[in-house]
C-alpha cells in the first residue's frame, strides 16, 4: 500500500470534504461524496454527488476538468471509488480512462460490493493509492450509509431542547421557545442533512411544526426531505401544517389499526402517505401505559424506503421509547440557561429507567449556540 501522505494531502482532502457536504440530504440511498482534482499543486476541478442516478463525485470532477488535464493528476475523494456498474458506470474505469496517476481517499467503502475492490483495481492498473487521509473528519459523511448497508436501518439522530433542570415544556405545556434563534438555526442545518424528520403526535398537536427544510439553496439538486408524524390513535387533524402547507406529498403518517378509517382517508386525501405499524404497547398489555407505535418497526420502514439519516425532534414519549430500545445513534441536546421548575415536562420522563441499566452516553462534542449549549452525545 502506497500510503505516503503530506500536509498538502490533508489540505486538499478537507476541500473534498467541504465539497461532499454540498450533497448532504439529497443523495439517498447513496452517501454524499466529494472529489477534487489537483495537478502541480493547483486545483483543476471539483465535484460532488448531488443525487442518486446522477454522476458520482469522481465523474463530476473529471467531467469539469479541461480535456487532458486529468492525466498525471491526483484525485482526492472522500470515499473509496466504486468498481461496479449501477445507475452510472464504475468510477475506477473513469479514473483510469482519464489518466489520473494518484488517488487519495479518506474512507474505505464498507459496502460489500465495493469494499477494497476499488483500491485494488486502481493499484493493479498502476495508480498510486493513499488511504485514510482525514478519515475521522470524513467518516461522519458516510456513517449513515455504512449503517444502512450493514443493518438496513437509518442512522438515528435525536434532537431535544431542554431547560437547565431537564424540562422540554413548562407547567402549562408551553415549549416555544426554550432554545434561542441560534439553536433553531442549528436545527435547520440538521434537517437539511436528514432524509426524514419525525415527531410524535403530541408534539404535532402542541407545536404544529412544519418539519420542512429551511435555507436550502435554490439550486439544491437533491431529493426533498420527508417528514413523518407518529400517530397511533389518529389524533392529528388534516388541518395541521404538515398537511395544509402545500407540501403534503412530503408527509408520512405512521399509525396503527386503532386509527379510524375516516381519519386515514382524510390524511391521504390531503396528499400524505399513510403507513400502518404494529403497536409497542397494545391495549391492556402494559397496564396504564397508552398504546404506542413500535419505533423499531418505524425505522425498518424508513430503511426500506432508502432513508439513510432520520432525525427525531420529540416529544418526550417518542424520545424515551427510542432511548429505551437502544435505537439512538447520536443525541443532540440543546440546553438553555432557563429553569422551569415544578410541574414541567421532563425531557425523558415518559419511561422509567433503573440506574444499573439506564441508557448511557459519552460526550462527543460541546459547542455554544448563542446563549445555549449544544451537547452532542454518542452511546457509551
Amino acid at each position: 500500500m502506497n500510503d505516503v501522505v503530506s500536509e498538502d494531502d490533508a489540505r486538499w482532502m478537507r476541500e473534498a470534504i467541504a465539497e461532499a457536504r454540498l450533497g448532504e440530504g439529497g443523495t439517498r440511498p447513496n452517501p454524499p461524496v466529494g472529489a477534487v482534482l489537483v495537478k502541480d499543486g493547483r486545483e483543476v476541478s471539483r465535484g460532488h454527488h448531488a443525487r442518486a442516478g446522477g454522476p458520482h463525485a469522481e465523474a463530476a470532477a473529471l467531467a469539469a476538468a479541461p480535456p487532458g488535464a486529468a492525466r498525471g493528476a491526483t484525485l482526492y475523494v472522500t470515499l473509496e471509488p466504486c468498481c461496479t456498474a449501477g445507475r452510472v458506470g464504475p468510477c475506477t474505469e473513469a479514473i483510469l480512462a482519464a489518466g489520473v496517476s494518484r488517488v487519495v481517499a479518506a474512507v474505505a467503502d464498507e459496502n460489500p460490493r465495493h469494499a477494497g475492490r476499488g483500491f485494488a483495481a486502481l493499484r493493479a492498473a498502476g495508480v498510486e493509492v493513499a488511504e485514510g487521509v482525514c478519515a475521522a473528519e470524513a467518516r461522519p459523511l458516510v456513517e449513515a450509509f455504512f449503517k444502512h448497508v450493514r443493518t438496513g436501518l437509518p442512522w438515528v439522530g435525536l434532537k431535544m431542547a431542554q431547560s437547565l433542570d431537564g424540562a422540554i415544556a413548562d407547567h402549562a405545556g408551553v415549549s416555544k421557545w426554550i432554545s434561542g434563534p441560534e439553536s433553531r438555526a442549528a436545527v435547520d442545518a440538521m434537517r437539511r442533512r436528514a432524509d426524514v424528520v419525525f415527531v410524535g403526535a403530541g408534539t404535532a398537536l402542541a407545536d404544529d411544526p412544519s418539519l420542512r427544510r429551511r435555507g436550502v439553496p435554490p439550486d439544491f439538486a437533491g431529493l426533498p426531505g420527508r417528514r413523518c408524524v407518529l400517530d397511533a390513535l389518529g389524533r392529528v387533524p388534516p388541518t395541521a401544517q404538515i398537511f395544509a402547507d402545500g407540501h403534503a406529498d412530503e408527509t408520512i403518517v405512521a399509525t396503527s389499526s386503532l386509527c379510524q378509517p375516516e381519519r386515514r382517508r382524510a390524511w391521504e386525501a390531503a396528499g400524505a402517505e399513510v403507513w400502518e405499524l404494529p403497536l409497542l404497547f397494545p391495549p391492556g398489555s402494559q397496564g396504564a401505559r397508552p398504546p404506542a407505535l413500535d419505533p423499531g418497526a418505524l425505522l425498518a420502514r424508513f430503511g426500506a424506503a432508502g432513508f439513510l439519516r432520520a432525525l427525531c425532534e420529540g416529544g418526550a414519549g417518542l424520545a424515551s421509547s427510542l432511548l429505551a430500545a437502544g435505537l439512538v445513534d447520536e443525541l443532540s441536546l440543546f440546553v438553555a440557561p432557563t429553569v422551569l421548575g415544578e410541574g414541567s415536562l421532563r425531557t425523558f420522563g415518559a419511561v422509567p429507567f433503573d440506574l444499573p441499566t439506564a441508557p448511557r452516553f459519552r460526550f462527543a462534542a460541546m459547542e455554544r449556540t448563542g446563549a445555549d449549549l449544544l451537547l452532542r452525545l454518542r452511546p457509551a
